[in-house]
């Protein structure tokens, strides 16, 4: 495993880059503040550099909130957010830090919906993010790379990317919504019954139990 010193690039860093789309963006994106030892610790585990904007994200912030937190982007964790990238991954991805992951853990949504680099657990598009659709259970390729998909978090309509899966009032329901918490519903997304999401019952709970009951859900229905 490379060390510190190696992971963190001083010449071509990747955080500025990152400053200015978020200075620029069209959604509401708040950098969680991050503590510089767990920094270093996740960038270590990681094995990703700062010139990275991956990288940059983890040693530069504790994540990244889009909407008030209806998309949550990874980082070394905070008070808010108590997931760092390797240690969310860290059981799902992989067993040990260091080791290659079929696909990474990046970031996720309020809905129960999850974004992962694929690292050729879902083909040969390497490096390509995925989006798992709690909706359908499945993961759906976007055709994009992890800066493209921080351009996406950015820039993008979310009503257009989520149509029919934001209720009336989840601004305010997601703006008080623990980042490490997600919504489960009832009956379930991917049902009939679930038509409109507005007459369905919805919960928050810990992102882990959702993430869990999602993939257990999509292999029995494979």
């Amino acid at each position: 495993m490379r060390t510190l010193q190696e992971l963190v690039n001083t010449e071509d860093p990747g955080w500025p880059i990152v400053k200015k789309w978020i200075d620029q963006a069209k959604n509401k994106v708040e950098i969680l503040p991050c503590e510089r030892q767990r920094a270093e610790k996740s960038l270590i585990h990681t094995q990703v550099t700062t010139r990275s904007l991956m990288g940059a994200i983890i040693y530069e912030t504790g994540g990244l909130l889009i909407e008030n937190g209806w998309i949550r982007i990874l980082g070394s964790g905070s008070d808010r957010m108590k997931r760092t990238l390797p240690d969310w991954n860290m059981g799902k991805s992989f067993s040990e830090f260091g080791e290659p992951a079929p696909y990474l853990l990046v970031a996720d949504d309020a809905i129960g919906g999850f974004y992962a680099i694929n690292g050729g657990f879902f083909g040969e598009d390497t490096g390509n993010l995925y989006y798992f659709a709690p909706d359908m259970l499945q993961w759906i390729p976007l055709e994009m790379e992890y800066s493209q998909f921080l351009l996406f978090c950015f820039e993008t309509d979310m009503d257009e990317f989520y149509p029919g899966m934001r209720w009336d009032g989840w601004q305010q329901d997601v703006m008080h919504l623990r980042p490490d918490y997600a919504y489960s519903f009832f009956p379930f997304l991917w049902t009939e019954e679930a038509k409109d999401i507005n007459t369905i019952e919805r919960n928050a709970i810990p992102i882990e139990e959702v993430y869990s009951f999602n993939m257990e859900s999509m292999n029995i229905k494979g």
